[in-house]
């Protein structure tokens, strides 16, 4: 198979090409310079004229602050994009896929979302995620919108590699312990997407599209998250748990991200990966890139 990944150097869109040429997978992957996200007419015909057999948008802004000053930038490269792209891709006939976010909720109440929930965005990040969802779903081809949170890898800027280089100057650090959620492996959503992706294309009445979620498991708070990865490390570095108000950002955070991810289990035998054991991968191929 073949698939068209918009995307190059991104946390996914890495993970896409590392583990589709692990599985066989043909992988042409997209990214500055060759288009530009807010410029629809620079990937467009790229779809028109491709010989894959889906195509898996895994770029995205993902400057969740920086959204809330920049929220057009935002719109067009999070909504009408996406948008563009699944017009192109229903056009030829091509399974889409795409990722997006627990941030299309509003956080409140504890229990896990469903894909099918009340959404409700409490940020300009989210909002541009939930108007690329919106804008998928009406283009009507076969389509995949998986929703993630917290992604982390060896790769780009994430919470693990922050905690990393806090860590090399810091004697303790204090971290919000009211926001719950699943990291998730960046290796883990391209496994996912490229599960999903073959389902997409072979078809039968096991697929299912639409929207799914995936996350890592256990849920858990970013306090916990640092401590973890401070102990995988061998690192001493004390985390003192602080509430969300005592962390004030630009753009509000969803204090509930927990996903309900039981259709993927239920639809493709898809589990949510144990986060832990993907914090060690990630932190040894970080040693192995020191050590060599």
């Amino acid at each position: 198979m073949r698939f068209l990944v918009f995307g190059k150097s991104g946390q996914v869109a890495t993970e896409l090409q590392r583990r589709g040429a692990a599985r066989g997978i043909a992988i042409e992957a997209l990214g500055r310079p060759e288009i530009d996200l807010a410029h629809p007419e620079t990937f467009i015909e790229r779809i028109a004229a491709t010989d894959a057999d889906a195509v898996i948008n895994a770029a995205a802004y993902t400057a969740v602050d920086r959204a809330e000053s920049e929220e057009e930038l935002a719109w067009a490269i999070n909504a009408e994009a996406p948008a563009a792209m699944a017009r192109a891709a229903r056009e030829r006939e091509l399974p889409f896929l795409h990722v997006s976010t627990d941030y299309v909720f509003d956080g409140s109440g504890h229990a896990p979302w469903q894909p099918g929930n009340q959404t409700g965005p409490i940020n300009a990040y989210g909002r541009t995620k939930l108007g690329g969802e919106i804008a998928i779903a009406q283009e009507g081809g076969k389509h995949v919108i998986l929703r993630t949170s917290w992604v982390f890898s060896a790769h780009g800027g994430n919470f693990l590699k922050t905690m990393l280089r806090l860590s090399e100057t810091r004697t303790g650090l204090s971290v919000v312990a009211d926001q719950i959620g699943g990291p998730t492996p960046a290796a883990d959503i391209a496994d996912a997407l490229l599960a999903l992706a073959q389902a997409a294309v072979t078809g039968g009445p096991g697929f299912r599209g639409g929207i799914h979620h995936f996350s890592g498991a256990p849920d858990t708070s970013w306090a916990d998250f640092a401590r973890e990865i401070f102990l995988q490390a061998g690192r001493d570095i004390p985390v003192a748990d602080i509430p969300t108000t005592d962390w004030p950002t630009p753009a509000a955070r969803p204090l509930n991200s927990r996903l309900d991810c039981s259709s993927l289990v239920a639809g493709y035998g898809i589990s949510r990966p144990d986060w832990m054991s993907g914090v060690a991968a990630v932190l040894a191929e970080l040693q192995s890139r020191n050590d060599g």
